[in-house]
């Protein structure tokens, strides 16, 4: 009786760290700067250059910096829940629509927006899915994007550095 009452005592202290490991939520709060040694970036495109992330409960709010060749900043706030509710903004005279997602499995965040614009053809739209990824140590945020328009679409993984 006593070896079964320890051998149960032993399989519990090595299940119960691992159920507390699983639970919690990777650490997404911060700011993030690109890693530009890390990331391959597409000539002549605007970039996400820095972002901070701010998350308490279900909601979601972002600082995003975008920058172009030439080392021009082009910053937005935007607000969402994490529980796929679409929500709407406006960002330099262009609506845009996103949702966001935890997936509580992988610990990702899934971001998808649409967002309007006028091209050199009229009016376009720039659909949009991020994938967010942070690893273990909390130090590094993944997004692998896919980036669709009328004239194509593109695909790549960025790599930031938390700064704070």
């Amino acid at each position: 009786m006593i070896k079964k009452l320890i051998f149960s005592f032993i399989i519990l202290l090595i299940f119960i760290p691992s159920f507390s490991a699983y639970s919690q939520k990777a650490d997404f709060s911060g700011e993030w700067k690109l890693n530009k040694e890390k990331t391959v970036l597409a000539d002549n495109q605007l970039f996400l250059s820095k972002i901070t992330i701010l998350i308490k409960g279900d909601s979601l709010l972002t600082t995003r910096v975008y920058e172009n060749g030439n080392g021009e900043e082009y910053s937005f706030v935007e607000n969402m829940g994490l529980d796929g509710k679409e929500c709407k903004i406006t960002i330099y005279e262009m609506p845009r629509t996103s949702k966001a997602t935890r997936v509580i499995a992988d610990g990702t965040i899934t971001i998808e927006s649409q967002t309007t614009f006028t091209g050199q053809n009229g009016e376009d739209n720039l659909i949009a899915k991020e994938t967010w990824k942070v690893d273990n140590e909390a130090n590094t945020l993944t997004i692998d994007f896919t980036n669709k328009m009328s004239g194509g679409e593109t695909t790549g993984k960025n790599y930031y550095n938390k700064t704070v």
